[in-house]
């Protein structure tokens, strides 16, 4: 018995509608899972709004900001983040925000209205879609880290 997801016709949400998607930064995982609602978006249980640092507050901002209320205004998002630090998990809020946000309009509204999305996210910052593949290298014996050595002497 196989089911098959058939694209609403727009305008047509069902009320089951959602899509979940994670952003990574280093170590931190932010997992967002994005259904229909009415604008709500909440960070481990509370309000984007009182996201700490608040120096780094308008980077979780920043998909909201670029795209306008309205385009929320109709999904509820769920967020839950771990590990990293501080920093590390505000970058990876940003990116599954915005990767939640475009998954959803490909899946439930239309293709046009996502690729719009999608073009003004990533003139903006190609981060909010992509993820950063650095990772800290290990260290390596003969020296104080990865790259640097003890200094050598011959006598």
């Amino acid at each position: 018995m196989e089911t098959t997801a058939t694209p609403a016709a727009p305008g047509t949400i069902p009320d089951g509608a959602s899509v979940q998607c994670f952003g990574r930064k280093k170590t931190a995982v932010a997992v967002t899972h994005c259904k229909k609602g009415r604008g709500l978006i909440k960070v481990n249980g509370s309000p984007i709004e009182l996201v700490k640092p608040e120096i780094l507050r308008y980077k979780a901002f920043e998909p909201i900001l670029l795209l306008g209320r309205n385009r929320f205004s109709e999904v509820d998002m769920r967020i839950r983040v771990r590990g990293g630090g501080k920093t590390s998990q505000i970058y990876a809020i940003r990116q599954s925000i915005a990767k939640a946000l475009v998954a959803y309009f490909q899946k439930y509204v239309d293709e046009q209205q996502k690729k719009e999305i999608k073009d003004i996210l990533l003139r903006y910052d190609r981060t909010l879609l992509v993820a950063d593949p650095r990772r800290c290298e290990p260290k390596k014996f003969g020296g104080r880290g990865a790259r640097s050595r003890f200094q050598k002497s011959y006598r």
